[in-house]
């Protein structure tokens, strides 16, 4: 059979595949050209640059989640929809998720997501500098929880398949720590995340009544 056409969305997919495999640092021109066995000076024909590239990687990702919302649903469903709805793709795509909170991206696949959350924040009755500082701390407690459940970032609750044996610290110089030893090694990513995001959606509850 004739190989497949090079196109943009078969190098962005051929981008996508090597930063799962070994993130966003191992993209290059030259590197998905080989991944693709055709000539470096072809991309251009289709991707003008590296940064393009990384765009196309982002925007693809986020054209992928799938938002259902509900405008007669009270904001609090509303904001814990779509904060799932962006976890589950992040989760997908764990590495190409850091790739998209690093772009600016000004696509309709880009801006879609914000001005959603900033609409339902909105709807709920905050005013706009409020709606942005939540939508961001949303962003930092997803991106934050994905980054721990690849084991990115060291934590204090070590995620599954860790080499942190927290059973052997001292319990005379950490008394807590090694008294709460099963509730450290216990790590369940999605009751995690849902204790997390229901926290974080009360406080913003009493914020709102304020």
């Amino acid at each position: 059979m004739p190989a497949e056409p090079l196109s943009r969305p078969r190098i962005v997919a051929a981008a996508i595949d090597l930063i799962e495999r070994e993130g966003a640092d191992a993209v290059s021109m030259r590197r998905i050209a080989a991944g693709l066995g055709v000539g470096v000076m072809s991309l251009y024909n289709h991707v003008p640059n590296k940064s393009a590239l990384l765009d196309g990687v982002a925007e693809t990702v986020l054209s992928q989640v799938e938002f259902t919302d509900d405008p007669d649903a009270d904001w609090t469903d509303r904001v814990r929809m779509q904060a799932l709805a962006f976890r589950q793709i992040a989760h997908h795509y764990p590495r190409c998720t850091m790739v998209v909170v690093s772009r600016q991206l000004q696509s309709t696949a880009g801006l879609l997501p914000v001005d959603r959350a900033l609409a339902t924040l909105r709807s709920a009755g905050f005013d706009g500098h409020d709606a942005v500082r939540i939508l961001r701390v949303f962003i930092a407690y997803i991106v934050g929880s994905l980054l721990r459940e690849v084991g990115v970032t060291p934590t204090f609750a070590p995620v599954p398949h860790s080499d942190v044996a927290v059973e052997n610290v001292d319990p005379v110089l950490f008394p807590q720590v090694s008294g709460l030893v099963p509730q450290l090694v216990d790590f369940d990513p999605e009751a995690e995340f849902a204790f997390g995001l229901e926290l974080l959606i009360q406080a913003i509850a009493v914020q709102l009544r304020r």
